[in-house]
């Protein structure tokens, strides 16, 4: 016990940062899927990242900052400072990526010290109250809850839980916010969280930044090499180049508002590139718990605290990010769950160069990794050397037997002890366990959001229903055309009322006139489906091919279905057809229901 008890020395923290005189305002920009290897500060020549650039240069760059290998789990640990299976966060969507309730977030330690708090963006853990941002720390919000869109220029989005629409292409629409919250808030501290949800697919930018991509050659190829889908790369670099330009309108409004030495900026990704392509020879992608899916860019600048230059050397993680940030402002952390993360402050404003031993891990769809400051032992128990071999190329478990025995008996006490919803790792190669289901129902009938929607991505289908793709997150249900299909959403309703039911849906002409039934337990609720909503599917979001794998963009509306009483309790809320006119009953996006006053 003594031994794990020093390997599991991650927890500790170092001395912690004073408060300064006046607290400084937070400014958290956050990539999706950005690979390390995206900007040029990192090596990439061909990456147009100017001011990505400059801010590492002006303050601090880690050279081994590590997140989740996918994207909600990175929020969670970045929120709570704890690994993210210990919060609920077990995936990406169908209700696995929320937050825990009894999980507080950096939004609700910032809050409370008197910060005036605002995101805008993509959230991605949890949608519903009291999984939303708003309740979770958030004062104002603006951007969609899931863990991708489908709509990349005017999309539709959301405003502290109404409906909302986004202007122009959404990275630039999101910064527009962001810039507008900043400017109201600017004789006060405040906490501003910008997760942009690019280069995430589908394949989407601007006119202008394409034509100076779309033919552009790539010097730097990634493991892939001739065989490496070079537009795609091309796409990538321009949703970057962006995403980059954004973050520079971002640091000039600072400047022109007065507020670039009194506030704290920090950039980082959420895990590895999103496909094959240049990471400076790191192995693995987004989903893999190798370097290349776990190591992130992280960027910090606090003029006159932080000096320019500063490259921080021990590895860290998204872990840190939360006790880091309450060190630097001086904001009291509650006295709740204990942090995994590391208060870095020390290592940021030069107090010390040195970090306490440490390991780092992950976790990943029942895959685990550890990472010492010098090794990472991956899922199949092969252990590799990274001070030698950062490309995990060599193998050294036999030759390095006393390090390889360390490191795996580390990571079996960490998965007994954080991962108790995981069996024990199957036999063979890939150690792979398998992760308990999400019993948690998707909660209705709060008062403080009295709209919850439920979207297709929450909910189950049957009777031959099918999704628009094979990722749930930004997906609608199709193909329903017989009186055996059934929708249904796992809820616990809890206050009993009267609520004003909606669908978000289409259906063509010749289909409309369907009746459906809504059921939850013994009460019922039926209606007719009219007017006919055919809307095209929307490829002018698209600047390359939608992949397969990405839902088609459409524009639903709202089918008035009528009120229904709801007593308090959990159980299935669903959908049926009990008339079919036509071919199909309807396309579905979401039900949404209101409780009234």
């Amino acid at each position: 016990m003594r031994l794990i008890a020093v390997l599991l020395s991650c927890c500790f923290t170092l001395t912690a940062a004073a408060a300064p005189a006046a607290r400084p305002n937070v400014v958290v920009i956050l990539a999706d899927d950005q690979g390390w290897g995206d900007l040029g500060i990192h090596g990439n020549t061909d990456a147009v990242t100017p001011h990505l650039d400059a801010l590492g240069r002006s303050g601090a760059r880690f050279e081994h900052f590590y997140v989740a290998s996918v994207c909600a789990p990175t929020r969670a640990e970045f929120f709570t400072g704890r690994y993210h299976p210990r919060t609920g966060v077990r995936g990406v969507s169908t209700g696995q990526e929320r937050l825990n309730l009894d999980e507080r977030t950096v939004a609700d330690v910032f809050k409370a010290a008197g910060y005036a708090t605002g995101a805008f963006g993509k959230w991605h853990n949890g949608s519903q109250w009291p999984y939303h941002p708003n309740a979770r720390g958030f004062a104002e919000y603006e951007g969609f809850t899931s863990g991708h869109w489908a709509e990349y220029f005017d999309p539709a989005l959301e405003r502290n839980g109404l409906p909302a629409r986004g202007r122009g292409y959404i990275a630039d629409h999101l910064t527009d916010r962001a810039l507008d919250f900043i400017g109201r808030h600017r004789a006060s501290p405040f906490f501003c969280y910008i997760p942009y949800n690019t280069p995430h697919s589908p394949w989407a930018v601007p006119a202008a930044d394409w034509e100076k991509w779309r033919d552009r050659p790539i010097a730097l190829r990634g493991p892939l090499g001739d065989k490496e889908d070079l537009a795609t790369t091309r796409i990538v670099h321009a949703m970057n180049e962006n995403l980059d330009r954004n973050v520079g309108r971002v640091l000039a409004r600072l400047d022109e508002l007065g507020l670039r030495e009194n506030t704290v900026v920090l950039y980082f990704s959420d895990n590895g590139p999103n496909t094959a392509r240049w990471n400076g020879g790191l192995k693995g992608r987004k989903g893999t718990v190798d370097e290349g899916g776990l190591r992130a860019p992280l960027l910090v600048r606090w003029p006159g605290k932080i000096a320019p230059g500063t490259v921080v050397k021990p590895i860290a993680g998204a872990i840190d990010l939360l006790p880091t940030l309450a060190a630097l402002t001086g904001v009291p952390l509650p006295a709740a769950k204990p942090l995994d993360g590391t208060d870095l402050s020390p290592l940021l404003l030069g107090r010390t160069a040195v970090a306490p031993e440490r390991l780092l891990f992950a976790h990943q769809n029942g895959r685990l990794s550890v990472r010492s400051p010098t090794h990472r032992l991956d899922p199949a128990g092969e252990l590799f050397d990274l001070r030698t071999d950062p490309g995990q190329t060599r193998n050294v478990a036999a030759q390095q037997a006393d390090v390889a025995r360390l490191l795996g008996s580390a990571l079996a006490a960490w998965q007994a002890e954080a991962l108790p919803h995981l069996s024990k790792p199957a036999a063979g190669p890939a150690r792979r366990n398998q992760v308990a289901p999400d019993d948690r129902p998707f909660p209705v009938g709060y008062r403080e959001m009295p709209r919850t929607v439920l979207p297709a991505r929450d909910g189950t289908a049957a009777g031959g229903v099918l999704r628009s793709s094979n990722a749930p997150n930004s997906s609608f249900f199709r193909n329903w055309t017989t009186a055996e299909g059934r929708i249904a959403w796992d809820v616990e309703v809890r206050t009993a009322g009267t609520y004003d039911v909606e669908i978000m849906y289409t259906v063509p002409a010749a289909d409309v006139g369907a009746t459906v039934e809504l059921a939850f337990g013994d009460r019922k609720l039926s209606g007719r489906v009219a007017p006919a909503w055919d809307p095209p599917v929307q490829t002018h979001q698209d600047t390359l091919p939608r992949p397969p794998a990405e839902s088609p963009a459409k524009d639903f509306r709202p089918l008035a279905l009528g009120p229904i009483d709801l007593p308090a309790g959990r159980g299935p809320i669903t959908l049926r057809a009990l008339e079919i006119p036509g071919r199909s009953v309807m396309e579905v996006r979401a039900l949404i229901l209101t409780l009234r006053p």
